[in-house]
């Protein structure tokens, strides 16, 4: 009595194979474009620099991708496409020469700190290329090439000094402030209040000789003490501010001139093509805007992916 059940069962059983072995088969045939473009002006580095390179970020960050038959099956092989794809357009070692020394030392300062971080590589892609994993041993590698690139601090510098009083001198001229503060195209005004904010952290860009300070707003403060920062409540705004360094020759480390002051602004509706955060930097004492279009958030997004598990910050706050 149970036979024609039984066989009834069966055929669909293999039919609904059939189907999901045709939709397998079907999807192979979409396959995102990957090109290896010869690599005409890679990075020169030193051998243990450039053997952790190689294995831990060319996959996606150089035209020397190499997928392995599991990277190549769809559809692991679209967000496989994805992040080499998105991965060249912020970082191509393949390119390497074409950028401006500057902006190689920032290059490497920032993949060093999301190492550091524990962002790069890519979590997902590094549980299936165990080869990837960067080792303490590596990183403090990577570290000490990327601060053997960086300007030579000079005690008591005259160009760092008189650069740091010429801005006081205009400073203390300028007796009364600017009718109209300056804004970025994305349409963030410059916010003279961050002086009087809490202080949530430092960092040093050891690749241009900057130090520089996190500021957080009333509402980032009520955050960090009621733990409540990942996610950042709306209304959340940092302000990181940079200036040169001035050494002594004593090895003391003061603030020298200002060079820029940046802004995240926590807003997920406003903002939400943008992470969920309003970007901004303005540029030296004139507090220039930074970005030619309002299109230049694009970096910013793209430099904090990384820490999306994170709310997309990188400094975590001081814990007093």
């Amino acid at each position: 009595m149970n036979a024609q059940p039984s066989n009834l069962f069966k055929r669909k059983t293999i039919i609904i194979a059939a189907i999901l072995l045709i939709g397998f088969v079907s999807i192979q045939f979409i396959r995102p474009q990957i090109t290896n473009s010869p690599a005409k002006a890679e990075i020169e580095a030193p051998a243990e620099v450039k053997s952790i390179l190689m294995r831990a970020c060319y996959d996606c960050h150089s035209n020397e991708t190499n997928l392995r038959w599991y990277d190549q099956v769809s559809p692991v092989y679209w967000k496989v496409a994805n992040h080499v794809n998105s991965g060249r357009k912020h970082l191509n070692f393949s390119n390497w020469k074409n950028l401006a020394s500057a902006d190689q030392k920032a290059m490497l300062w920032e993949a060093v700190n999301q190492i550091a971080a524990g962002a790069m590589p890519i979590k997902d892609y590094e549980l299936v290329h165990s080869s990837a994993t960067v080792s303490k041993s590596d990183l403090e590698v990577l570290k000490k090439y990327v601060s053997s690139m960086s300007p030579k601090q000079i005690p008591d510098d005259t160009a760092k000094i008189n650069a740091v009083n010429k801005q006081y001198t205009h400073w203390q001229k300028a007796t009364t402030p600017s009718a109209k503060l300056p804004a970025t195209l994305n349409g963030i005004t410059y916010i003279p209040d961050y002086k009087n904010w809490e202080t949530i952290s430092s960092t040093e860009r050891f690749d241009n000789g900057t130090m520089r300070v996190i500021f957080g707003n009333p509402i980032a403060i009520k955050a960090i003490r009621e733990h409540h920062i990942n996610p950042w409540p709306n209304g959340t705004t940092f302000a990181k501010v940079a200036w040169d360094q001035v050494t002594d020759k004593d090895g003391n480390v003061r603030t020298g001139a200002f060079k820029q002051v940046e802004y995240m602004i926590k807003d997920d509706k406003k903002y939400a093509s943008t992470a969920g955060w309003g970007w901004a930097r303005f540029k030296t004492d004139k507090l220039v805007p930074y970005g030619k279009t309002a299109m230049f958030t694009n970096e910013c997004v793209s430099c904090h992916k990384p820490l999306s598990n994170t709310d997309f910050v990188f400094t975590s706050p001081i814990e007093h």
